[in-house]
């Protein structure tokens, strides 16, 4: 059974988890998460980049003024609590953060108590082939706008994304190619993408990238994506940050998607069209090992 944090307490039935029907997330889509993995054994509980997804989190409440108020520290406590609740094993953590009871109306203060929910259960699994087959990909008719200032940012609105999921597991895909209404690669529906061309990493630019005088991105800085290209760095590869065109996807050497929760996901297709010997390539090989190593721990 998952394990319900909200708002202060434990709820060993997560149905009695309730907020109010007035929170601005269920009104109004308001709200930002992030979604961890975490591991229980006899090491001990670990969430993999714990810090670093809380410290994004903190930057999307203060960026998009959700709550005059967030702390980090109190909250990873939490989380580690909800992993050892949950007992041994691979878990999925989801922190959501809404707006709470938000009063809109003229006149009223703006301050408010935000709501904030922890959900630990057990992680999806994932078929093991595909990371060793690769999976094929499609490309979303849904366009990101960089003049969106949310867009960068992981909130709640994720019905768009998630029709294009939806659409992609109908046709047998695994994930869909967003790309920017200026036909820029943007990255999955829910993962980054990576290239790799002529023993380059080749990436699109996330926000807080931008060259000075450039239009912000709507692309999200994922936490994994940061992990591989620290990754990248000590093994001696190149990483270029640029806009990317679906002739630099369909010319590459290898594809690959990061998130959270799938780790490293080599892709050997878009659509009927194989990228190089549609099977996985070298540095996709290496990375879905690093992620394992991530998960077994020392």
């Amino acid at each position: 059974m998952p394990v319900t944090w909200l708002n202060g307490h434990f709820f060993d039935d997560p149905s009695n988890a309730a907020v109010s029907a007035f929170d601005a997330g269920f009104q109004h889509a308001v709200g930002l998460f992030e979604t961890m993995t975490a591991m229980v054994d006899d090491a001990g509980p670990r969430v993999i980049h714990l810090d670093e997804h809380l410290r994004r989190l903190a930057g999307s409440i203060q960026a998009l003024d959700l709550a005059q108020e967030f702390h980090s520290e109190p909250l990873a406590e939490v989380v580690l609590q909800a992993s050892v609740r949950r007992g041994p094993g691979l878990s999925r953590i989801r922190v959501t953060v809404t707006g709470g009871d938000l009063n809109l109306r003229r006149g009223t203060p703006q301050r408010h108590t935000p709501t904030i929910l922890v959900v630990a259960q057990e992680a999806t699994p994932y078929p093991p082939e595909m990371f060793v087959q690769g999976v094929r990909v499609g490309v979303a008719d849904f366009r990101s706008n960089p003049l969106d200032p949310h867009a960068a940012h992981k909130t709640l609105n994720y019905w768009a994304r998630l029709r294009e999921l939806r659409s992609a597991a109908a046709r047998g895909l695994s994930e869909s190619l967003v790309f920017q209404v200026s036909n820029h690669l943007a990255g999955g529906c829910v993962s980054n993408v990576f290239l790799a061309s002529d023993g380059r990493l080749l990436t699109p630019i996330v926000r807080g990238e931008e060259p000075q005088g450039a239009i912000a991105s709507p692309i999200l800085p994922g936490v994994t994506r940061s992990a591989v290209i620290d990754w990248a760095e000590q093994h001696g590869l190149e990483i270029e940050r640029r806009m990317l065109s679906i002739s630099d996807v369909l010319s590459a050497d290898e594809v690959f998607l990061s998130n959270s929760s799938l780790g490293v996901l080599p892709v050997v297709g878009v659509e009927a069209k194989d990228i190089a010997s549609g099977k996985m390539g070298k540095i996709s090989e290496s990375l879905v090992e690093w992620w394992r190593g991530l998960i077994d721990g020392p």
